[in-house]
């Protein structure tokens, strides 16, 4: 295992301000909120660093989807360590365990993989199923078993960590292409069909697979996030809407995204506060837009530097209250969510 440090100089330390704006084009932001925007230059080049996660030391570990590496970025020094890692494995998506282990997906060789910190050792979940390839984007559970999703395969999948044991459920839909995935409080995963106009369950208790379509059948949702009232939320990527449905009811509300329908949102995560935190990727620069369940409105959008770009996929880390996203400009980005926001 070959293992690489480099120190950088932290870079684009960009403080930004949500300017006010025509509320129907921008979501009712006022001058005085502000977003603290800063991002770092990866030394990889052209290696489409993606899906940053902070450790309990504050470290942001990320993947290199491109370049065939997991590394992390001391933020108070600017310096990247970089674990290299099997050749073709082009890492998806990254998550830290509560030991500080580092799992990522292997997203050509149908594996999820372990990382000891320490010595740089790998540990390979092969997928049961051949035909699986492309292990995607996963999450824990409250019982630290991982859950997650296979897009081309058109699967989902739990890993229980214990045993390393890997069950997957086949979408009854071709061409689902199952895509991001949350837990609820109750321990269940939901999952976008990315490929239709369904969101996905499955009963941990049960194991059964259940659907909720949308009501538009050209709906295309692809990230989801869930707010503390369980509630699950979604960017409907072709329309450019963001979606809410009550599990209980089974109620769906849309609002249209501030840039309209070619917003094309992405990259989703819920701040402390239950707001939602969707990335505009139809429009260049990116933007980043919040919106609040309470008052039912856009409240704030932050516009973030660089182009062409499409910031994929987003965390919040609730220790330091920020927001991080890896961005295809070959950069490690975050904001600090604002306290209050004001319609």
């Amino acid at each position: 295992m070959r293992i690489e440090r480099l120190v950088l100089a932290a870079t684009l330390a960009i403080p930004v301000v949500a300017t006010a704006q025509n509320p129907r084009q921008a979501g009712g932001n006022r001058a005085d909120q502000t977003a603290d925007l800063k991002a770092w230059d990866v030394p990889w080049e052209k290696s489409r660093p993606r899906d940053p996660f902070v450790d309990q030391k504050g470290r942001v570990w990320f993947a290199g989807q491109v370049g065939d590496y997991v590394a992390y970025l001391d933020q108070s020094t600017g310096q990247f360590k970089k674990y290299t890692i099997e050749p073709g494995t082009h890492p998806h998506n990254l998550v830290v365990d509560a030991k500080g282990t580092v799992w990522f997906t292997g997203n050509t060789n149908g594996r999820i993989v372990k990382l000891d910190p320490n010595t740089g050792g790998l540990t390979n979940y092969m997928m049961p199923d051949p035909s699986v390839k492309d292990p995607h984007t996963m999450t824990f559970d409250q019982k630290g078993n991982i859950w997650f999703t296979a897009q081309g395969a058109g699967q989902v999948g739990h890993l229980t960590v214990a045993d390393g044991k890997i069950r997957l459920w086949k979408m009854p839909t071709s061409g689902a292409r199952p895509y991001g995935i949350v837990i609820d409080s109750k321990g269940r995963p939901w999952f976008d069909e990315f490929g239709t106009n369904k969101i996905g369950t499955i009963d941990p208790q049960t194991m059964e697979l259940q659907e909720i379509t949308l009501p538009n059948d050209r709906s295309r949702p692809r990230r989801i996030a869930v707010t503390s009232d369980d509630a699950i939320w979604y960017g409907d990527y072709t329309q450019g809407k963001l979606g809410r449905i009550d599990p209980a009811t089974k109620t769906i509300e849309e609002w249209p995204l501030p840039s309209g329908a070619g917003a094309m949102p992405y990259g989703m995560a819920t701040d402390d506060h239950d707001r939602i935190w969707i990335a505009e990727t139809g429009v260049q620069p990116n933007r980043l837009v919040a919106f609040d369940p309470k008052s039912r409105q856009f409240v704030m959008n932050v516009t973030v530097a660089g182009e062409p770009n499409t910031i994929r996929h987003m965390v919040f880390d609730k220790k330091s209250r920020q927001i991080w996203w890896g961005a295809d400009v070959n950069s490690i980005g975050r904001i600090t969510a604002p306290t209050a926001l004001v319609p």
